[in-house]
C-alpha cells in the first residue's frame, strides 16, 4: 500500500520522465492519501493539507526531467512535501499578523493613555460640580453613579427611604446638568442620562 514493487516504481519513473500522464495518475494514486496524512499531521487544516499534496505534485509534473532514476518516488514526495510543510510554516509565521498585533496593543496603550487623562480631568471637574450639592445629594450621587449602587441599597445604607433617595438623585443630578451646561462638558451626559 505504501510502495511499488521496485521494478513497477522504475518503469513509472521512466514512463513520467517521458510526460506520461497515466503513469502520473497512477503515481497520484498510489501516494496522495499518504501524503496528506502525512501533511495534516504537521499542518493541522486539512485544506492547507490538501494544497501541499497538490503542490507536491504539481512540482513532481514539473520537475519529472530532473527526476533520477535511482531514487524511489516514496521518498522523493515526501522530501518535497517536507519542503513544502516548511516553507508554509515560514510563510505563516512571517505574516504581519504579529506586527498587527504589536501596532494594535501600541495603538491600544496611547488610546488608554489619552482616555484615562480625559477620565481623570472629567473626574476633577465632576468633584468640583458635585461640591456645589447639599451633603446628602452629594453622597446619593456618589453611590448611584459612580459606584453604581441601586435606590433600595443607597436607601438602606443611608437610613433613608427610597422615595427620598429618588428626590435627592433627581434634584442632584439637575443641579449637576446645570453645572456641566455651563462648563459645556458634555462627557457628562453619558454618567447623567
Amino acid at each position: 500500500m505504501w510502495t511499488v514493487e521496485e521494478n513497477n516504481e522504475e518503469e513509472l519513473i521512466r514512463r513520467l520522465k517521458r510526460g506520461d500522464y497515466n503513469a502520473f495518475c497512477r503515481i497520484y494514486d498510489l501516494y496522495a492519501k499518504c501524503l496528506y496524512a502525512y501533511s495534516l499531521q504537521y499542518i493541522k487544516q486539512a485544506e492547507d493539507a490538501e494544497e501541499i499534496v497538490q503542490d507536491v505534485f504539481v512540482n513532481l509534473w514539473n520537475r519529472r526531467d530532473t527526476i533520477r532514476q535511482e531514487q524511489t518516488l516514496r521518498a522523493l514526495l515526501f522530501i518535497m512535501a517536507k519542503h513544502l510543510l516548511i516553507n508554509a510554516y515560514r510563510a505563516q509565521v512571517n505574516q504581519p499578523v504579529y506586527e498587527d498585533y504589536l501596532n494594535y496593543q501600541d495603538w491600544l496603550s496611547v488610546e488608554d493613555t489619552r482616555y484615562r487623562m480625559e477620565y481623570s480631568d472629567f473626574l476633577k471637574k465632576f468633584d468640583s460640580a458635585l461640591a456645589t450639592l447639599v451633603p446628602t445629594q452629594q453622597k446619593v450621587v456618589r453611590l448611584s453613579r459612580l459606584q453604581q449602587w441601586s435606590n433600595k441599597e443607597i436607601a438602606q445604607h443611608l437610613q433613608l427611604s427610597e422615595q427620598t433617595v429618588k428626590n435627592q438623585l433627581s434634584l442632584g443630578m439637575k443641579k449637576l446638568r446645570e453645572v456641566f451646561d455651563k462648563l459645556l462638558c458634555l462627557p457628562v451626559f453619558m454618567l447623567i442620562h
